[in-house]
């Protein structure tokens, strides 16, 4: 799926004809034929492999089954990046249960890089070769990288409550989507911040972080699997320390 799905969206990266749809009507948030056939073309390898299995993807919705797994899709995650030419979206695929994501994949076809988590495996493949994810060990917010898709994050408040944390981190990144929580299994970062965020953006990257050893909760350290706000730690000590900042912003 991530071969298929990854070879038809380079098919229109970067094409100077490529066009954007807007799903939002008080906002922007694009889809492009690109995202419409990579979806199209992962459910068509399901549809002949894994048919007795559900599927929830982003262009197109949800389809039943009766395994009690769930396939979920998100064919281009990211597409303000693609559509800019920004090699930061990636294909995302993840298989749960009632219980959330045991396993994901996050796939950068453009340059070549492909996350796994899952069944005992935590891996990056790249053109370099390949390498475990580990996240690292960072224990201070004073000493960590905080990275978040867009500056505003969501609401107001959620912006306040991510600014507190913000001033107390070392460096704060922003745009890199799905690719920020490749950055953590890989220990190269410590904290993904974000809020108003679907099922299809998230589960993929929650395997994949905590089967490197990281943390993924919502704002309140429940489960994160369903959306809206989430946050991503390279271990458990920053974590407890990133959610008593939010917390404590938000009670402000």
């Amino acid at each position: 799926m991530a071969n298929a799905a990854g070879q038809e969206a380079l098919r229109h990266f970067r094409a100077p004809n490529l066009t954007a749809d807007n799903k939002d009507q008080q906002g922007f948030d694009p889809v492009t034929v690109a995202d419409r056939n990579a979806e199209r073309l992962m459910r068509d390898i399901l549809a002949r492999l894994r048919p007795q299995d559900a599927v929830l993807g982003e262009e197109f919705g949800h389809t039943s089954g009766t395994s009690g797994l769930t396939w979920v899709l998100d064919p281009i995650d990211g597409t303000r990046g693609f559509i800019s030419g920004a090699p930061t979206w990636g294909v995302l695929i993840s298989l749960r249960d009632e219980n959330g994501p045991f396993f994901g994949l996050i796939d950068q076809p453009y340059i070549g890089e492909r996350f796994v988590g899952g069944f005992g495996r935590a891996s990056m493949t790249g053109p370099h070769g390949s390498v475990k994810l580990r996240t690292r060990a960072t224990g201070s917010l004073e000493m960590a990288t905080l990275f978040t898709t867009f500056p505003e994050v969501g609401s107001p408040q959620e912006r306040r409550a991510f600014e507190a944390l913000s001033n107390r981190v070392r460096l704060t990144r922003y745009g890199m989507d799905c690719y920020a929580y490749a950055l953590l299994a890989l220990g190269q970062i410590d904290l993904v911040v974000e809020a108003e965020l679907h099922p299809y953006d998230i589960q993929a990257p929650i395997a994949v972080v905590q089967a490197a050893g990281g943390v993924v909760t919502d704002w309140q350290g429940g489960a994160a699997h369903e959306g809206g706000r989430a946050i991503a730690a390279a271990n458990s000590q920053i974590h407890a320390a990133a959610l008593a900042v939010l917390a404590l912003a938000e009670g402000n």
